[in-house]
């Protein structure tokens, strides 16, 4: 009897993402073989037999996925998150599994490596410059042009990005984000950390994400999301996507062309990747682009379907893609859709919410999910990193989906209440 067909999850031990990759895969009657993020000396405290791992240490997390392989080949390797994408890169490669070069999936993640590739392929870069930890950030504020918009060179998801309009905002962005670095959290989990920091002048114009999948080096934009919160500053907190974008046809073109420029700039070449971009009047401005799927639950904002009316998710999709299945078939549905990242309003300690079920009953609205447990710490941007969860809507057209998704939100009321400091005893 042949064995069944088995895909490989790099993912963190709690992710979002990992739930629907498990139901998409019981669908197909594939195994999910996990790899996460965890302490090797318990003894699989999940209980889901996973293959322990630490991102921080590629090396040996390559050799014990390698090793655990030989017992339990699998037949493609997927990835949720930037880290693990670098590790799923090099174990395709060891495996002889299509996939993305494991560089290309490095330079992803590097902000400063992915401007310089994009230079090099002729595409628009913002004017850039570094900040060193030894550098007195009032000095290097001197040299430059306001405004500008200050980052981390490695930390994603718009965590650590402020923009400064002048030399005391500078100063105190580069103050906020060293000390977001120097964290206990940003330390404990051993992220890529030189300490530098890039500078890049601000563009002027609306923000796009881009939802694309490489096939043996060639490209196709899945979907293309418009972002349609003025995304200004001082911080770039995500709100909003929704698809099909209502920018001009051209405006459009010229967004998938920059994307699918960009990706093979930096050598993507077989797999999954979400890429983000301003366009200004001077261009299509490449700002990220992922070596993964979109993140959280985001992706079920996205449906496909084929010739025969079947309809399945983006992970769906992206497993069939990873086990040899050609993504062409597929077309984005017909509706619009979208999803609202619930954003954390203020820091502090969540006791819950209130109008889930007024939310959930809005026209369009598919369902409401929240993510933050009540007790939970919440720490809004530029510190933080999560949301209070998410809403997704369905419509006929984009305009319905935003409206939709922007009544939901105000039907919710949150109980944040002020972290109390411990006082030493």
């Amino acid at each position: 009897m042949p064995r069944p067909r088995r895909v490989l999850l790099i993912a963190a031990t709690t992710g979002y993402q990992t739930r629907m990759f498990e139901h998409a895969a019981a669908r197909l009657g594939v195994e999910i073989v996990y790899a996460t993020d965890r302490c090797d000396h318990l003894d699989d405290p999940w209980q889901d037999g996973a293959i322990p791992v630490r991102f921080h240490d590629a090396p040996a997390s390559v050799a014990a996925i390698v090793e655990a392989l030989a017992d339990c080949p699998v037949d493609g390797v997927m990835a949720a998150g930037d880290r693990p994408a670098v590790l799923a890169a090099q174990v395709q490669h060891l495996r002889g599994l299509p996939g993305h070069p494991a560089a290309a999936a490095e330079i992803a993640r590097d902000k400063r490596r992915l401007r310089e590739r994009l230079r090099e392929a002729g595409l628009p870069v913002p004017a850039v410059s570094l900040v060193r930890p030894s550098d007195d950030p009032a000095l290097v504020a001197g040299q430059l042009t306001f405004p500008v918009v200050v980052k981390p060179t490695t930390l994603s998801a718009s965590r650590g990005v402020i923009r400064a309009d002048d030399t005391a905002a500078f100063v105190a962005a580069v103050t906020r984000i060293r000390r977001l670095l120097a964290s206990a959290e940003v330390r404990t989990a051993r992220e890529d950390n030189d300490g530098l920091l890039q500078v890049e002048r601000y563009i002027e114009g609306a923000e796009y994400a881009v939802e694309g999948l490489m096939e043996h080096g060639t490209f196709r934009a899945l979907a293309v999301f418009d972002k349609p919160d003025p995304l200004v500053g001082p911080f770039f907190e995500e709100t909003i996507y929704v698809t099909p974008s209502r920018a001009p046809a051209l405006t459009r073109a010229a967004i998938v062309d920059a994307i699918g420029r960009g990706a093979r700039a930096i050598g993507l070449h077989h797999g999954p990747f979400h890429a983000e971009c301003r366009v200004a009047a001077d261009g299509v401005y490449v700002l990220e682009i992922a070596a993964r799927p979109i993140g959280g639950l985001c992706a079920r904002a996205l449906g496909f379907v084929n010739e025969a009316g079947q309809t399945i998710g983006l992970e769906e999709l992206l497993l069939r893609h990873a086990l040899g299945e050609s993504a062409r078939a597929w077309t984005r549905e017909p509706l619009a859709s979208g999803v609202m990242m619930i954003p954390i309003p203020r820091g502090g300690v969540y006791r819950g919410v209130d109008g889930v079920d007024r939310a959930r009953g809005q026209a369009f609205v598919q369902d409401v999910v929240m993510t933050a447990k009540e007790g939970q710490t919440l720490v809004p941007l530029p510190e933080g990193a999560s949301y209070l969860g998410f809403i997704f809507a369905r419509a006929a057209s984009a305009l319905e989906v935003e409206s939709a998704l922007r009544r939901a939100h105000g039907q919710l009321r949150f109980s944040i209440v002020p972290v109390v400091p411990v006082l030493p005893g």
